[in-house]
């Protein structure tokens, strides 16, 4: 019956991943190619992500250079990033395209915490969720007599600690992203 908490885990993790996930693509001021990868771009009439087309780096603090292998996939590039919620303007030679990363306002700057502490609750959530079923998972094994009351007891805790931990994590990673975000 350990697979209820081993699936927990698994469930609470990946809540937190897809949190970290979240967290990269939020600016900070701070060029980092996360900010693009996720761009869809409409490249011969398929949606495909930036990453998948083009070589994605950060070469200065202040600014990302995006290299399409393919030439001729550089106007689709850069119509993407005008329509993305980036908010930068691409700069293009025809073959490289820059994209200048500005320096974020204080309202910004709050603007973004706001929307990492809201995706950090997301996730708070989806643990406490995670743990919920297992808990319910965990009583129903037990009514059905297919765990002892002490197995319950030890799993129900073992799925508490792992709550708490899960928890404490995405506590941490808030107040890294935070802290950077403040960063001036």
């Amino acid at each position: 019956m350990t697979s209820i908490v081993e699936d927990t885990k698994a469930t609470m993790q990946q809540a937190l991943d897809i949190m970290q996930k979240a967290f990269g693509t939020v600016r900070t001021g701070k060029a980092s190619p996360a900010l693009a990868e996720g761009i869809i771009v409409e490249y011969y009439g398929t949606q495909t992500r930036l990453k998948d087309i083009a070589s994605i780096t950060a070469p200065e603090p202040r600014m990302l250079v995006i290299q399409p292998w393919d030439q001729g996939a550089v106007k689709s590039i850069e119509k993407a990033i005008q329509g993305s919620e980036l908010g930068i303007s691409p700069v293009s030679d025809g073959r490289i395209i820059r994209l200048p990363i500005p320096e974020l306002s204080e309202e910004r700057r709050k603007d973004m915490t706001k929307l990492v502490k809201k995706r950090a609750e997301e996730c708070r959530i989806e643990i406490r969720n995670a743990r919920r079923d297992a808990n319910e998972a965990i009583k129903k094994a037990q009514k059905a007599s297919e765990i002892t009351e002490d197995d319950q007891k030890v799993m129900t805790d073992d799925v508490q600690k792992l709550t708490d931990k899960m928890i404490e994590q995405v506590n941490k990673l808030l107040e890294v992203k935070e802290a950077e975000l403040m960063a001036v």
